[in-house]
């Protein structure tokens, strides 16, 4: 299930703060001078509370979205140490022994009224000592925060059901369609600068579906912008695409003037360049399903360039999408979601091939030329 972001790009997600009496003894935090219990919650939520939100003896921060996991806990680091970084100790999942994170919690600081201890990629530590785990939960010093950073932490455990509630910080990322709107308010939150939804919807069509590249870009952005106050398409354009994507948008420009060579050329050269398959399969993904979108309108008697502009097409890339378009062909265009469902099958294990050689099949079954009668409504 989906839900709206606030103001200051966090989702109103499920109720995790909700009013109790001041008797709750578990999982109870005191948040501006009243306590409330804090059901389990997510990284989104957790970050828009922690500056109000007591320290807890335990953390699990666990999920895929490292971005949201380095925010979380860098988040508690700076909740607990107020400044006395001295206090803090940071130990390697597979090297890290119980005996020594207890007693690291267990040793007062000199100067602070806490110790915080990290146990990064700590899911070999919990498989290793999670009997003991289990029995020291309930009994954590006061003087210290332990932070357990897990790629994964199953509900059906009995570690899990041992931890509080408010101690349990899922990162997950938004769905994709969602980021475009969580950069437009997490950019203002988080950089001191606002970003337009066009702009927003370009840069997510750039960089992809990853936080903590899109926090980066927005940053740089914030600073190219310099005095100005909103970050428009053009500034994403000129200071995004030209330097990320302008070779993806160049392989399409030689599928759409038929010349499969060059467009194989460039895409080897991206993979030697340290491309992953799976990036480049959303990159074209994103250009396709819209080419595929302003087929349809076109064939609904919607002029080209309308049609290009209405599904999102950046301006940068109009002029090609449309040869593009005009190249393929309508019974082509009509199949590319087709195409693209059957393309990710095979990159997820239905197909023998290696994703490398199933994108490069793709480039060249696009580079073909379609046959004279199937030219594309609204191009003549």
């Amino acid at each position: 299930m989906e839900y709206p972001l606030r103001s200051n790009g966090l989702p109103m997600n499920r109720a995790y703060l909700i009013e109790m009496p001041l008797s709750i003894p578990a999982g109870v935090a005191d948040v501006a001078g009243t306590k409330r219990y804090i059901i389990r919650m997510d990284s989104m939520a957790f970050l828009e509370r922690i500056d109000r939100l007591q320290p807890l003896p335990l953390y699990v921060v666990h999920g895929d979205e490292d971005f949201l996991k380095r925010e979380v806990i860098r988040g508690i680091r700076k909740r607990v140490l107020e400044g006395d970084d001295m206090a803090a100790s940071i130990h390697e999942g597979d090297k890290a022994q119980l005996s020594e994170v207890c007693d690291e919690l267990e040793t007062v600081p000199f100067f602070g009224s806490r110790r915080l201890v990290i146990v990064e990629d700590a899911d070999p530590f919990v498989t290793r000592f999670r009997a003991a785990l289990e029995k020291r939960i309930a009994r954590l010093p006061s003087s210290g925060v332990l932070v357990l950073e897990l790629k994964s932490f199953p509900s059906n455990t009995r570690l899990y059901k041992l931890v509080a509630d408010a101690s349990s910080i899922a990162c997950k990322a938004p769905a994709a369609f969602r980021l475009p709107q969580w950069c437009g308010q997490w950019c203002p939150a988080r950089h001191g600068k606002q970003i337009s939804s066009q702009a927003a919807a370009l840069l997510v069509d750039l960089i992809g579906a990853e936080m903590g590249l899109l926090d980066q870009e927005m940053e740089k952005l914030a600073i190219y912008i310099g005095e100005r106050g909103r970050i428009d398409p053009a500034d994403v354009d000129k200071l995004v695409g030209q330097s990320r994507a302008e070779n993806t948008w160049k392989i399409f420009d030689a599928i759409g003037a038929g010349n499969a060579a060059e467009a194989l050329g460039m895409l080897d050269r991206l993979f030697d360049q340290g491309e992953e398959p799976m990036r480049l399969l959303g990159a074209f993904s994103m250009q396709l399903r819209r080419l595929a979108q302003a087929a349809r309108l076109v064939v609904q008697g919607k002029p080209m360039a309308s049609a290009l502009q209405r599904v999102g097409v950046p301006p940068f890339a109009a002029r090609g999408a449309e040869q593009q378009l005009k190249f393929l062909g309508r019974r082509r265009a009509l199949k590319l979601y087709d195409w693209l469902l059957e393309l990710d099958l095979g990159f997820k294990g239905g197909s023998p091939l290696p994703p490398r050689t199933l994108l490069e099949r793709f480039v060249v079954q696009l580079s073909r030329p379609e046959p004279r009668t199937a030219t594309m409504v609204g191009t003549r």
